[in-house]
């Protein structure tokens, strides 16, 4: 048996998520490792962001991200791609944004300036979680709270940031490390063909589809998410 300590694990989460996204994933993957959730939160452009996370970040580390966490985790890896040990993308896209998706995002950042970011979120729900799961209380309270964490101002750079994002497709068959895309079956924000063109263009990628899942896996299903992230770093 190896006495090389566990790599360390970097956690991005998505847009107007806190670390509570990753709550089950923390408990589980830091009983023997370090595992850090990233500060998303400060800057209006994903360079800069993924500059303001590598600069807190470990010397080397295996890197996940949910969703914008997933725009972020690519703009990661091609700024700093020897630092990144393995890297998953969870609930995600390579894509950039369409004309149509932007317009709907400043639609939303215009009812977040006069109504708050927990009525923006709550307008999202019904796109974040599978529908048999909309009636859970606990679930739901969850995702409206981490938006009012998250707050006004971070929404709406996050929002910038993910409206300028840049195609990521072509730099994909440049990711070396060891990889996982994983998606839920009833994700209707970045569905599974979305995730399956992320594995395709990876050399080695594993794609892993989760059952009964929306957008949201790693709250949705965490200890399916919890088994291929395992899985993930013992590759």
């Amino acid at each position: 048996m190896s006495d090389k300590p566990a790599e360390p694990v970097v956690l991005v989460p998505g847009l107007l998520c806190s670390p509570a996204l990753f709550a089950p994933q923390v408990k589980t993957l830091g009983t023997n490792r370090l595992v850090l959730v990233a500060d998303h939160t400060r800057s209006d452009s994903l360079d800069a962001i993924a500059s303001d996370i590598l600069a807190a970040a470990p010397d080397r580390f295996a890197l996940a991200g949910l969703s914008m966490g997933g725009y972020i985790a690519l703009a990661i890896h091609r700024a700093a791609p020897g630092r990144v040990t393995r890297l998953a993308l969870l609930d995600t896209s390579a894509r950039p944004d369409v004309p149509e998706r932007t317009a709907d995002r400043r639609r939303l950042m215009d009812i977040a300036r006069i109504e708050g970011v927990r009525k923006v979120q709550g307008l999202l729900l019904p796109r974040l979680v599978h529908p048999s799961r909309l009636s859970e209380a606990d679930l739901t309270e969850t995702i409206l709270q981490m938006a009012q964490d998250v707050g006004l101002d971070a929404f709406l750079r996050q929002q910038e940031a993910i409206i300028a994002r840049p195609d990521a497709r072509p730099g994909l068959s440049a990711i070396r490390c060891p990889a996982l895309v994983l998606v839920g079956e009833q994700d209707l924000q970045t569905p599974p063909d979305i995730a399956a063109e992320i594995a395709a263009g990876i050399p080695g990628a594993r794609l892993v589809r989760v059952p009964d899942c929306g957008h949201l896996s790693t709250l949705e299903r965490p200890e399916a998410v919890d088994r291929a992230l395992a899985e993930w770093l013992a590759a």
